[in-house]
């Protein structure tokens, strides 16, 4: 029998060879799972000394369960499914991968910005319906007179930052954390809250989701915006209140919307945004290369190995462990 038992608990990668190969270093045994709830996770991984996840629910319960875990790392940037308290109290450490797809999500992040400046996808969809009329795409603004604006400045924003300068942004920042350094370099300025709302034309939303930004864009928060604005998500679908952004829409409040993310993944079959040429949604793809895949796969298996080895992980978000 294998030192090791390490399991992924849902996947949709069409391999898992990269973590094969990663863990083939340490005498373990891999096993896959397709776990939807934590009671799954609990009955079938309950000797995990390591558990690899996806959008798994990683709750308090399966700390108190799974007696030998020793890591959890989630496949990606977000650890929302995830209860770090419980995890820090049970000496788990909890590990992401944040650098993998900083390259294509802020790249993704720019297209769904110019995408909606320019009304590209809009005016797509109503000239295959047989419609040739420019008219219907005003009104559109030079980018250089236009503010764009980014809430919070980790790793991706600040690249989104660096690929809207060429196009003459006007770029402001709000996050509360980052240092005035940081936003200096990057030739940023930072706003609050309120200010973000009401100076920006479009906004880009980077923001982890937490107790604290759940919903930070709400009704309260769209009247607040310029009338004709857009807003951009490729952070976690429910920073964005999806009712009240339709509100939004419908009112003409916003001039559009961009998503890479929805509140519930895969969006309903009868989610009003997805009557609005003027909504651009895609699936939750930003992240993906084939070079990012690889990277992510390979990335948090390493962790893996890593902390099975004795050795402190690279990427651990619950500092107190």
């Amino acid at each position: 029998m294998a030192k090791y038992r390490v399991y992924v608990t849902d996947y949709e990668y069409e391999t898992l060879e990269n973590e094969r190969n990663v863990l083939s270093q340490i005498d373990a045994d891999f096993i896959p799972l397709q776990c939807k709830t934590d009671e799954d996770v609990i009955s079938m991984a309950a000797d995990a000394d390591a558990l690899l996840v996806q959008y798994a629910p990683i709750t308090k319960k399966v700390f108190e369960e799974l007696k030998n875990l020793k890591i959890v790392v989630r496949y990606g940037v977000g650890v929302d499914c995830v209860d770090l308290k419980a995890a820090t109290k049970h000496g788990v450490y909890v590990c992401n991968v944040p650098d993998y797809g900083v390259e294509e999500v802020s790249t993704h992040a720019m297209a769904l910005i110019l995408d909606s400046v320019r009304n590209i996808t809009k005016m797509a969809n109503i000239v295959k319906r047989g419609t040739w009329d420019y008219k219907l795409s005003k009104p559109i603004y030079r980018t250089t007179r236009l503010t764009l604006g980014i809430a919070g400045f980790g790793r991706i924003p600040r690249e989104v930052a660096k690929k809207a300068k060429p196009f003459g942004f006007n770029t402001i920042v709000y996050d509360p954390y980052v240092s005035s350094e940081v936003l200096e370099e990057f030739g940023v300025r930072r706003v609050d809250f309120d200010e973000l709302l009401k100076e920006s034309d479009i906004i880009s939303v980077h923001t982890p989701l937490t107790k604290d930004t759940h919903h930070l864009f709400n009704k309260e928060a769209f009247s607040k915006m310029k009338k004709g604005s857009y807003i951009v998500n490729t952070s976690r679908g429910p920073v964005i209140d999806g009712e009240a952004l339709a509100d939004a829409i419908e009112e003409g409040i916003l001039a559009g919307a961009a998503l890479d993310v929805t509140e519930k993944e895969p969006i309903e079959s009868d989610n009003r945004l997805l009557n609005y040429d003027n909504v651009v949604i895609t699936p939750h793809m930003a992240w993906y290369s084939e070079e990012a895949q690889v990277d992510l796969q390979r990335k948090a298996a390493e962790e893996v190995v890593r902390v099975l080895l004795g050795d402190k992980p690279l990427n651990y978000v619950n500092i107190k462990v």
